[in-house]
């Protein structure tokens, strides 16, 4: 009887490597899109700064931490685990001692290094030198004054001591798929071709890139997540086009789709599509600002006022055909900075007309919104408000710009109000920090917010080392921000991908839909691509 129960044990433990007990998760190949622009720029996350390239770059790379989707936040990856001082200022990294790059070769402490150096290499000119410029000795690399960051030391192999110049939350800075860790002897002997031809240590491995149309990645057997990824290979359509990719995911040639809002409507009514789609409230914020500088915006009833006289729920509805959701403050339902306990400005004119009386301007007044040609957060959306602040003796004036010239306006506070989308996330605290009355109009804080109370519970947040404490001062801040309504408080994008029925695994990302990690994503045997 022993020997049967070992027996057992050792078919049963076999069947769980193997996918069997959960419905054959092992095989086959999922066809996605990449939907963003033209072709991709290129594979290498260094040198690039395309959403397009990331989305394809996700799956054959992996950073430092990883995006956690289900607890909205950045969790360590290729560590596994981190202690850190009490300034909030070292960072001691226990590496994965399993990690290995596509080309065969282990990951050590000197492939971190050598990776976020040459980012801040000023020949390389990175985007990603954002996330890295914190770390003590980097801006002396990117002034060409050293080759290497007094901040970066390498204990052993596979442990590794980070030191910022100012304490902060390394992990929001080092999950973003532009601060890859790359082999250097990859890089180095081929050089440009790097970026068309990429070694990386993520679960996927590539295989080709056909210009102008698909990229075909194929499972890394090495991965060190043990039996992942699931799937055999991997292929990216270059598909830009919101009606090819419809006709190609009925065609059952794509098995997921980015859903536009063109489409939104027709995938909800479908009974198959709807009950395969997954939503979430993507970090950014859509909203009108206003100018306090303009008289009328500088009295905070006003400003409330507005917010009571515009029916979001109907514009959303009609005008977005029910691709967003409702804003309730700054913050997004999808942060985890997000306050449970606030309510979004309710619809009443009453309210309204009550609140421009005790203002001083219940006769009304007039003003110009800026905005771009963008259908979801541009000037179509000012239109729509017209007849709504008409109720309470308001005259809106939409003017349309380019994105480039509006953002010039904004910078130099030449507007009385504009409508765009602003990011919201991921990081709460940096979320609302462009809000703090010491950052300038020029780094993000195109209202000219100034609350010293916001200020201070924002001041605490960013010293806080308890991420429970943190997140409580921000929740306060977000509710004062919400009651001295600084802006028009309107939708945050809902992004939608739809997925044939035999997919499982797609994520709702937050911080980008299309930044799906298909490390965990399966198909079951009725997938026309299945093994």
């Amino acid at each position: 009887m022993k020997k049967i129960a070992v027996l057992f044990s050792v078919l049963l433990f076999g069947m769980l490597i193997n996918g069997s007990v959960y419905g054959e998760r092992h095989g086959g190949t999922f066809v996605f899109c990449a939907p963003y622009g033209g072709d991709i720029f290129s594979l290498d996350m260094h040198r690039t700064a395309n959403t397009q390239d990331y989305i394809v770059g996700l799956n054959i790379n992996r950073s430092l931490y990883k995006w956690d989707t289900k607890q909205s936040k950045p969790v360590l990856d290729l560590a596994t685990s981190v202690k850190t001082s009490k300034d909030g200022r070292v960072f001691t990294f226990k590496l994965r001692n399993n990690v290995k790059f596509h080309n065969g070769r282990t990951m050590t402490a000197d492939d971190i290094i050598y990776s976020y150096n040459r980012i801040m290499d000023p020949k390389i000119g990175s985007s990603a030198a954002l996330f890295i410029v914190n770390i003590k000795g980097a801006k002396d690399v990117q002034q060409g004054k050293t080759k290497a960051m007094s901040g970066l030391k390498k204990i052993d192999n596979h442990t590794l001591q980070i030191t910022l110049e100012n304490a902060s939350d390394i992990s929001y800075l080092l999950y973003k798929i532009e601060t890859a860790i790359v082999p250097k002897e990859e890089v180095e002997a081929k050089k440009d071709a790097f970026g068309t031809n990429p070694v990386g240590l993520g679960p996927f491995k590539f295989v080709k890139w056909v210009r102008g149309s698909e990229i075909v990645l194929e499972k890394f057997d090495d991965y060190f997540e043990p039996g992942k990824p699931y799937l055999d290979k991997l292929v990216y359509k270059i598909m830009p086009e919101g009606a090819a990719r419809d006709m190609a995911f009925r065609a059952k040639e794509l098995d997921a789709n980015l859903v536009g809002s063109a489409q939104y409507l027709v995938y909800k009514a479908d009974p198959v599509f709807s009950e395969n789609m997954t939503e979430v409230a993507e970090m950014y914020t859509r909203l009108i600002g206003f100018n306090p500088n303009f008289e009328p915006f500088a009295n905070k009833k006003v400003r409330q006022a507005i917010n009571h006289a515009i029916n979001s729920d109907i514009i959303i509805k009609k005008l977005l055909k029910g691709k967003a959701f409702k804003a309730v403050s700054f913050l997004p339902s999808s942060s985890p900075g997000f306050n449970d306990n606030l309510q979004p400005y309710a619809y009443d004119v009453n309210k309204a007309k009550s609140l421009m009386k005790e203002a001083g301007y219940e006769k009304g007044f007039e003003f110009e919104v800026l905005g771009t040609n963008s259908g979801s957060f541009g000037v179509r959306i000012v239109e729509a408000i017209i007849p709504f602040l008409k109720k309470i003796n308001i005259v809106v004036k939409p003017q349309q710009l380019e994105s480039g010239m509006l953002y010039q306006r904004l910078k130099n506070s030449e507007y009385q109000a504009f409508i765009w989308s602003l990011e919201s996330g991921p990081d709460p605290v940096n979320s609302l920090a462009r809000f703090h009355s010491q950052t300038l109009a020029s780094g993000g804080n195109f209202i000219l917010y100034n609350n010293p109370q916001f200020d201070r519970l924002l001041d605490l947040a960013k010293d806080e080392r308890d991420p429970i404490q943190k997140l409580a001062h921000v929740k306060k801040a977000d509710g004062i921000f919400l009651e001295d309504a600084p802006i028009w408080f309107f939708n945050y994008n809902k992004a939608v991908i739809a997925h044939h029925p035999w997919v499982n695994g797609v994520e709702a990302v937050a911080t980008e839909m299309m930044y799906q990690d298909f490390t965990n994503l399966w198909l079951d045997s009725s997938s026309l691509r299945a093994k």
